[in-house]
């Protein structure tokens, strides 16, 4: 018997209890729960047993293949063993992948086989070898490569350009007497002397040299030192049906459009004249329930208030749930009247307007190393925009960890350098003002800008000869933490302030950032989520950007939420390095994290393990996370430090010990550390063994569980993150007023006041708004007399039963 008690702050309000038959019925029917993880044990063919006899087999560099089968080998007896002395796994246990001995047999038995290889390491007289050697790498220095393509023409080599940057190479060849047009596609045979260009990628080139001349191919790898990586599609949501019971378990708030807040009882069958449907069951206060029909789910939400709160139950065929409609739709028209006043006042002030991009700009921003995602790429366009008009740029990028945020900065500080303004960069940490660092003198090499740093790290006297050097006006950009903000730090022709994550600042540093904004050009990055609901809300009142498609071959955290198991831990850090990768160890104790730093270098020896917290001397830390960034110790023991901004692509594991001590939004920039690869990244957040966690912390880590997915930060499991967001932008003091609704119904009848203000300012009718689209004005129901349900019988799973409908 399942017992199933329903809780209320500390009330129990409901106890039920329910016999397990259906479960029984489908173990004597011979319906395995969860069969569908079963199959694989039923199909244990490879790829070896499905090639035939007569197949062309090609091995690329055989000796390191044949490594890394012995290594395989090795890894997975050790691992059968440590399971096996754990209990957890029979010593007999088959092994999950052919051993090194079958595959060599099963390769070596193909007579059509072809071993690819640096050397000759069989019978020389089979051997062939390949006259090709790497193309000429030119690393940016086009000049350089068109002096080198007008020798190959005069020599009547054939030569094949592929670059996404085809007209612009045109045009750099162009200048040094080589022109050539950019093809669409190559007609026929390579003649000597043909040069063709052709706009596309190809990840290498190479030159061959053969009987009738050089034959070569140039990508942009050689020309420019990297290969875009392709654009990503944007990723859509799914519908709000498909993700409703995502977001809701039976027992959880939620909120009617209509009727108020209840508590969501599950999905039900119910016969009603003789006919058979599914509804959503909403138990509200007094026992009263309402049954609403599936195809009306669109007027039901999850509930989402302020971390912690607990909402009254509404009472049904009373006026409760009017006032509480009336009083925050009274509190939404004033938010909306001092957001319209301040947009009228900013559109006022006189600023500095830019003129449009330089060929600099356009190198810069062809040097990107990676294909921009489409709302990157109309954020740089908005950003730009904002600076080539007449009134100060005062606009917030929002975007999850890791989606480019840092580009949109560096592209508009080059754009205010050029123009002959310094640019200061205001970031909360000091890792994070070393990383930017790093970032900013990487991007703008090329070009003559001089950027510093103030921080920490930074010498009383070096932090005076920097901001000397500001003041006469010897410093482009200059990045820091707070101390950019005091009174000795001033700058010679500051046009543009740059600031990370605003909110971590104190009230002293956000009052000077209010005054600056209204002198310069403020761009702020945050990764704190605002809900796309209220940047439509916003929308010509704000400024904002929001950064929601993930740059491409970025995968998912695979995130475990586990008692802490030294045997997983060392497995986590091993399968890291054995794929050349490193590891972050949170462990944010500083009085304690030496010692277990001890614990890990005695778990793992083979580890080269080094610590690192925010309260080492600064000659300490420094060199410790610039070793670690290029690569000289596997693991970084360390506290929350890098929760901000560091940027190692190498990095693809993360280890969090007591993760129960850590809150919701620390856990999700933690976790935002790994996985900016192209690598699957883990998360393993280990909590205390045999103790009970507090119900807070249980909720915390179940949510960073559940939201694994890329851009999760803008998704409803990360909702207190969005409405510590919506804080910051439109006032402590709404809180209660999303309390009392809901975050969702609040933000939509924002929208509601703000559209309405908007169309009486600009004296034209009102637009309808997507969520009254869904319910409060097209409000049309046709009720047929027709059974249409999908039977259960043929669906189990609630979830799947309404993503069908």
């Amino acid at each position: 018997t399942r017992l199933e008690l329903n809780a209320l702050a500390d009330r129990v309000e409901e106890v039920k209890s329910s016999e397990h038959r259906e479960e029984l019925r489908q173990l004597r029917a011979g319906e395995l729960p969860a069969r569908d993880f079963y199959g694989p044990l039923a199909a244990t063919a490879t790829i070896l047993d499905h090639l035939k006899r007569d197949a062309i087999v090609i091995i690329d560099e055989r000796e390191a293949v044949d490594a890394a089968f012995a290594d395989l080998d090795e890894l997975v007896l050790e691992r059968r063993a440590e399971l096996a002395q754990r209990g957890e796994l029979d010593p007999g246990a088959p092994l999950p992948h052919e051993p090194r001995d079958v595959v060599r047999v099963t390769l070596d038995g193909h007579a059509r086989r072809v071993d690819l290889g640096r050397w000759v390491t069989g019978n020389e007289a089979s051997a062939w070898r390949l006259p090709f050697r790497q193309a000429d790498a030119y690393a940016g220095r086009l000049s350089e490569a068109a002096r080198d393509m007008h020798r190959q023409q005069q020599r009547a080599d054939r030569v094949v350009i592929v670059t996404q940057q085809a007209q612009r190479y045109a045009e750099v060849l162009g200048e040094h007497g080589v022109d050539i047009p950019v093809s669409a596609r190559i007609e026929g045979k390579l003649n000597r002397g043909d040069i063709i260009l052709l706009q596309g990628g190809l990840p290498e080139g190479w030159t061959v040299q053969t009987d009738d001349g050089i034959v070569s191919l140039q990508t942009d790898r050689e020309l420019f030192g990297f290969v875009k990586r392709r654009r990503t599609l944007r990723q859509r949501s799914g519908t709000h049906r498909s993700r409703f019971l995502a977001e809701v378990s039976p027992g959880d708030f939620v909120v009617h459009a209509d009727h108020g807040i209840a508590r969501f009882g599950g999905i039900i069958r119910r016969d009603i004249d003789g006919e058979g449907r599914d509804y959503l069951e909403l138990r509200y206060a007094g026992e009263d329930k309402l049954y609403v029909p599936v195809e009306q789910i669109d007027r039901v939400s999850r509930y989402n208030g302020p971390a912690g709160f607990v909402p009254r139950l509404t009472r049904l065929g009373t006026q409760e749930w009017g006032r509480a409609r009336a009083k925050v739709r009274e509190a939404v028209q004033i938010v909306a009247q001092d957001l319209l006043r301040l947009y009228a006042a900013r559109q006022l002030l006189p600023g500095h307007q830019y003129g449009a991009d330089t060929p600099w700009q356009k190198e810069l921003e062809d040097s990107f190393g990676y294909e921009e995602t489409e709302d990157q790429l109309e954020a740089i366009q908005q950003v730009k925009a904002d600076m080539e008009s007449e009134r100060p740029m005062d606009r917030v990028i929002c975007g999850d960890v890791g989606f480019g945020k840092t580009e949109v900065a560096v592209r508009a500080a080059f754009k205010a350098v050029q123009e002959g303004f310094q640019v200061a960069v205001l970031v909360p940490t000091t890792v994070l003002a070393q990383q930017h660092l790093r970032t900013f003198r990487e991007r703008l090499s090329g070009f003559p800008v001089s950027i510093d740093v103030i921080s920490r790290f930074r010498t009383e006297q070096e932090a005076r000869d920097i901001a000397h050097r500001a003041r006469q006006g010897d410093l482009d950009i200059v990045i820091g933490t707070h101390r950019l903000l005091e009174a000795s730090v001033d700058f010679k022709n500051l046009g543009l302030v740059i600031i990370d994550e605003e909110q971590r600042f104190g009230v002293t540093h956000k009052e000077r950032l209010k005054r600056l904004r209204l002198e310069v050009d403020v761009l702020t990055l945050s990764a704190t989520p605002i809900p796309r609901t209220l940047h439509m809300a916003l929308t010509g009142i704000r400024d904002m950007s929001l950064i929601e498609t993930a740059p491409h071959g970025r995968q998912p955290v695979q995130t475990y939420v586990m008692e802490w198991d030294e045997a997983i831990a060392r497995e986590a850090i091993l399968h890291e390095i054995e794929r050349g990768g490193q590891i972050f160890i949170v462990h944010n104790r500083v009085q304690s994290i030496d010692r277990f730093a001890d614990q890990i270098r005695a778990l793992v020896p083979e580890a080269r393990v080094v610590v690192g917290h925010g309260q080492m001397p600064e000659g300490v830390l420094r060199p410790v996370m610039e070793k670690f960034s290029d690569g000289e110790f596997d693991v970084l023991v360390c506290t929350t430090i890098i929760e901000s901004g560091i940027d190692i692509p190498n990095a693809n594991t993360l280890i969090v010990d007591r993760a129960d001590m850590l809150g919701l939004a620390q856990m999700y920039q933690l976790r935002g550390r790994v996985g900016r690869g192209v690598n699957q990244a883990y998360a393993y957040l280990f909590h205390p063994k045999n103790r009970v966690l507090t119900e807070t912390a249980q909720a915390r880590l179940s949510t960073i569980f559940e939201a694994s997915e890329l851009g999760a930060g803008f998704q409803v499991s990360l909702r207190d993150l969005e409405i510590r967001g919506a804080g910051n932008l439109l006032g402590a003091e709404q809180s209660g007023h999303i309390a009392s609704v809901g975050f969702d119904l609040y933000t939509e009848m924002l929208s509601e006041a703000v559209e309405d203000l908007k169309s009486k300012s600009e004296n034209r009718p009102r637009e309808v708004l997507p969520h009254e689209e869904r319910g409060e004005i097209r409000k049309v129901l046709i009720d047929l007399p027709v059974a249409a349900h999908v039977p259960e019988s043929y669906v189990g799973e609630i979830e799947a039963r309404l993503a069908l409908y």
